[in-house]
């Protein structure tokens, strides 16, 4: 069994590397040991969990450690089923640091335990963006049409897309290949814009690499079922069907997936036509939910992926399914929220159009969909113009005669003007600095407050995330890392401070997944088991836990939040908080209180949120000896 960590450290500027070991004593995964390497020098890490390529399902996650261009902080993203291909490297992470001269495709393998081949390759990244399936599609099968022959088994490979060149949001993007056959079920580190630190900082345009060295990685069924019927008098397969069945199928709503799930159930909290509807009576909202999603789009869905089975894994064995398929189309929540009815968009081939492109250009999904949806809004408030951006098309956000078929693809066009607009520097777009201080630049220009209706999270002097999209007061409390799950989502009213402390506990729950290299969609059962199974392999599973602690307190340590700066980000909780009274006839006399704070002094009582839930999160941080 592994007793230590083995790091590969990579300069594309000269094409040396090397190899270094890191002991369990102090670090345990790829978040420590990650944040550690880049607090050290500037660097992007891209690691796997000690359990990866184990029995256990979900073990496979590749975990992204560095800084965010976007966030401006530290911060951890992940991608499902590419671990389980970087562990034929026989290594626990990669540590990228130097920039190429230019862009360039790096190259890894290792065949039957020899050492590391290591290759930095100059490629004209722009030319595959423009040919083939475009952007991340056409640049995979390059990649993989240049180097997948030296590769004895399926390798994988990340790529970025045009928005990491342009833009502080792009992401990095993986799909399995098996058989030499490159799939269309993508996965992605989208949250944080590692694709633009990947490209932008050092050079790199993707990573290819596999192998054939095989670990001696836990594999023992029968010891694995014996802990699972300990602990919860089923075996292994028993319990990770039961906690996965949100995104396999749930027959309560007769639906599956976070697509399913979450529209099937969302009722008056719908999220649409950039946030505009928590100002909405709550029967415009429950109508527009029945009408327009259960009725239409949620229906299509439904139709072309739950009856016929469209399910797919990232690249793992792995009973959850989660990835639901039409065709080439994936279907997960939050990017078909954002670039769905945020954007004004209720119908699948239209929002099928919109996210695809985004895709293949290689933005983050939920960021770029609030940024459009934002710039929707300032359009059809006037306060741009089609020049201004340049687009030749307006929104259609009236509801009064609002066609869901044709409106929403007219939305959608929109929607594709505008990312040409943004990698092509139109009007007076350029985000290479941020969405944020775009914003600000131009609104003390034009003398309009521009910024009021984007709803974001600011952080430091520039850093900026779009929030999950869920209306609840958890996905803007102000977290070291906002965007992920290191909050609580729940829908029930929470004080602040004691919302605070929750967030913290979240964040300690979420790191075990992520040091781990565990899916979250098994949290089910990992969380409160693989700390047990680590004192069990390892015999530390209180220093393992107390370096979940250290790790939390660490990050919280360089914690830049900025309060609320939006109008409409305030009255995101200000709403969330008047329909728990209103409409779901929370008692609570503390959320009373609360509104009547925000009744006679809105911004100031948004203060006094804001700071009591950071108290609570600063208080269950601390690190105490």
């Amino acid at each position: 069994m592994k007793i230590h960590q083995k790091v590969l450290f990579v300069d594309p500027a000269t094409g040396f590397y090397k190899t270094k070991k890191y002991g369990f004593d102090r670090y345990f995964g790829p978040v420590d040991l990650g944040i550690h390497v880049t607090e050290k020098f500037p660097s992007l890490n891209f690691g796997v969990g000690i359990f990866a390529g184990s029995i256990f399902p979900g073990s496979n996650r590749m975990v992204v450690t560095g800084y965010s261009p976007c966030w401006q902080g530290l911060y951890i993203s992940s991608m499902g089923g590419a671990g389980l291909v970087f562990d034929n490297l026989g290594i626990n992470m990669l540590s990228i640091v130097g920039k190429a001269p230019v862009s360039s495709i790096l190259y890894l393998n290792r065949v039957h335990g020899e050492e590391i081949q290591v290759e930095v390759v100059p490629f004209d990244a722009q030319g595959a963006w423009n040919s083939g399936s475009t952007g991340v599609y056409s640049l995979t099968e390059a990649v993989y049409r240049m180097f997948g022959s030296r590769y004895e088994n399926d390798p994988r490979i990340l790529v970025t897309g045009p928005a990491a060149m342009h833009t502080d949001m792009g992401g990095i993007m993986s799909v399995p290949i098996t058989k030499g056959a490159v799939s269309h079920v993508d996965t992605w580190a989208g949250r944080g814009g590692f694709g633009s630190a990947l490209l932008q900082q050092h050079g790199i345009v993707a990573i290819i690499y596999g192998g054939t060295v095989v670990d001696d990685d836990f594999r023992d069924s029968k010891v694995a079922d014996e802990w699972f019927r300990n602990k919860y008098n089923m075996r292994l397969q028993q319990k990770d069907l039961e906690s996965t069945g949100k995104y396999r199928y749930d027959a309560k709503v007769g639906s599956g997936g976070t697509f399913g799930v979450n529209f099937s159930t969302m009722g008056g909290r719908v999220l649409a036509f950039n946030y505009r509807s928590i100002s909405w009576p709550e029967e415009d909202r429950t109508d527009l939910h029945q009408n327009f999603i259960i009725d239409h789009y949620l229906r299509q869905f439904n139709d072309e992926t739950i009856v016929t089975r469209q399910q797919a894994t990232c690249g793992e064995s792995c009973v959850a399914v989660c990835k639901k398929m039409n065709g080439k189309y994936k279907k997960d929540y939050e990017p078909y929220q954002a670039l769905g009815p945020l954007c004004g968009i209720f119908d699948q081939r239209a929002a099928e159009k919109l996210t695809h492109y985004c895709d293949a250009m290689g933005f983050d999904a939920i960021s770029v969909g609030g940024v459009l949806a934002w710039l929707m809004d300032l359009l059809d408030q006037n306060l741009l113009t089609k020049e201004d951006l340049g687009v030749t098309l307006l929104p259609r956000w009236d509801l009064a005669d609002f066609d869901l078929v044709s409106d929403s693809m007219h939305n959608a066009d929109l929607g594709c003007e505008l990312i040409d607009s943004i990698l092509e520097y139109r009007g007076v777009l350029d985000f290479n600095e941020g969405v944020r201080k775009w914003g600000r630049a131009l609104s003390r220009t034009r003398q309009e407050p521009l910024l009021d209706c984007f709803v974001y999270a600011a952080f430091g002097r520039r850093g900026w995330m779009v929030p999950n999209q869920y209306w609840v007061a958890g996905t803007l409390v102000p977290m070291a890392i906002i965007g992920k799950y290191y909050m609580v989502y729940s829908n029930d009213f929470i004080p602040p401070r004691e919302l605070g402390r929750r967030c913290a506990d979240r964040m300690r729950k979420e790191l075990i997944l992520d040091n781990l290299g565990i899916c979250r969609f098994h949290r089910g059962w990992a969380e409160e088991l693989l700390p047990e199974v680590m004192g069990s392999l390892y015999n530390n599973k209180e220093q393992f836990e107390r370096a979940i602690s250290v790790l939390a307190s660490r990050l919280n340590s360089h914690n830049s939040p900025i309060f609320w700066e939006s109008g409409r980000t305030v009255d995101f909780v200000h709403t969330f908080l008047k329909r728990k009274r209103e409409i779901e006839n929370d008692p609570s006399p503390e959320l009373s209180a609360w509104l009547d704070r925000f009744g006679k002094d809105k911004i100031e009582a948004a203060k006094e949120f804001w700071y009591e839930a950071l108290k609570g999160i600063d208080e269950s941080l601390r690190e105490f000896f």
